[in-house]
């Protein structure tokens, strides 16, 4: 049975109104609209780990920031992609599993604060972070690529992407609760909508019209679950019941798997989406595994 702080996070999300930009799409075209009027704050936290640098560099337009642990050399780099439906800065929670990954498993964190809709679109923003983890490796070994949600999908779309450019697989790649196909048309979403608080599609179809641009849907940078799995390193896969994202997270599991590629998916019954990032039970013990998998993979 969930826990009691998870089965309270659907109530929280409710008094806080953060379903609202998702469930009305004349919300979401507002928020577009006002977005570059009023850019949301993406600045790491006042506060984090003690046992945690934290470095700022630019990358063109893009602040590109770099945690690593502050008394012991790192070893490897994640590149982790926040989420936020391509259309909300980074947050807190963010942060903090961030810092915690750079900590406890000994290994650099590269952040980079990609263009957000309208301004940003897959096609640029993939080939980027595409680039920024051949670049990690090329300087530092062992490498890693993950993210959350919107994030979850950019970082499996670059994975592609090193792919399809003849790179060698990627040490791990790290998804929780990733939307990893953006037509959002299987029929099995239809059947967990009315358990997901948070998610819903009216909204998220017009951020993602404006993210893929003039991409088709089917384009793996857009939809990675329309790529071809064959040749990618060990894909480490989060997912809750109560997330629409749950279903095409269960064939990209399967499609992988079918193309010879090693996963490690954890579906926890009665939790939300990116519930890693809750302050919960379930939270932290999905925390714990995706530091031990960093660890073995970057440091090991």
């Amino acid at each position: 049975m969930p826990s009691l702080v998870s089965r309270l996070v659907p109530l929280y999300i409710r008094a806080t109104g953060r379903q609202r930009l998702l469930a009305d799409a004349a919300r979401a075209r507002r928020h577009l609209d006002e977005a570059p009027l009023r850019p949301e704050s993406y600045g790491p936290p006042a506060r984090l780990r003690r046992d945690v640098r934290l470095e700022r560099t630019d990358r063109g337009t893009w602040p590109v920031y770099t945690l690593t642990p502050r008394d012991t050399p790192a070893r490897g780099t994640l590149v982790y992609v926040h989420g936020g439906a391509w259309a909300r800065e980074i947050a807190r929670q963010h942060w903090q599993l961030c810092a915690r990954i750079a900590a406890e498993a000994g290994t650099r964190v590269v952040v980079p604060i990609y263009p957000l809709v309208p301004r940003g679109t897959a096609a640029e923003v993939v080939d980027t972070v595409a680039d920024l983890v051949e670049e990690a490796r090329a300087e530092h070994g062992r490498v890693a690529v993950g993210g959350d949600s919107a994030g979850g999908q950019i970082a499996l779309s670059a994975a592609l992407t090193l792919r399809d450019r003849g790179a060698a697989p990627l040490d791990a790649t790290v998804l929780l609760s990733p939307a990893v196909d953006l037509a959002l048309d299987n029929p099995q979403i239809d059947l967990v909508q009315p358990s997901d608080p948070w998610l819903e599609r009216p909204g998220t179809h017009v951020f993602i019209a404006a993210w893929r641009a003039d991409l088709p849907l089917d384009d793996p940078r857009v939809s990675p679950l329309h790529g071809d799995f064959t040749g990618l390193g060990p894909l480490t896969i989060t997912g809750g019941t109560r997330d629409i994202c749950m279903p095409d997270t269960r064939l990209l599991v399967a499609a992988a798997r079918a193309a010879g590629v090693e996963v490690d998916y954890r579906e926890e019954p009665g939790q939300l989406h990116v519930h890693p990032l809750h302050p919960s039970p379930e939270g932290r013990r999905a925390q714990e595994h995706i530091v031990g998998v960093l660890r073995a993979a970057l440091t090991g």
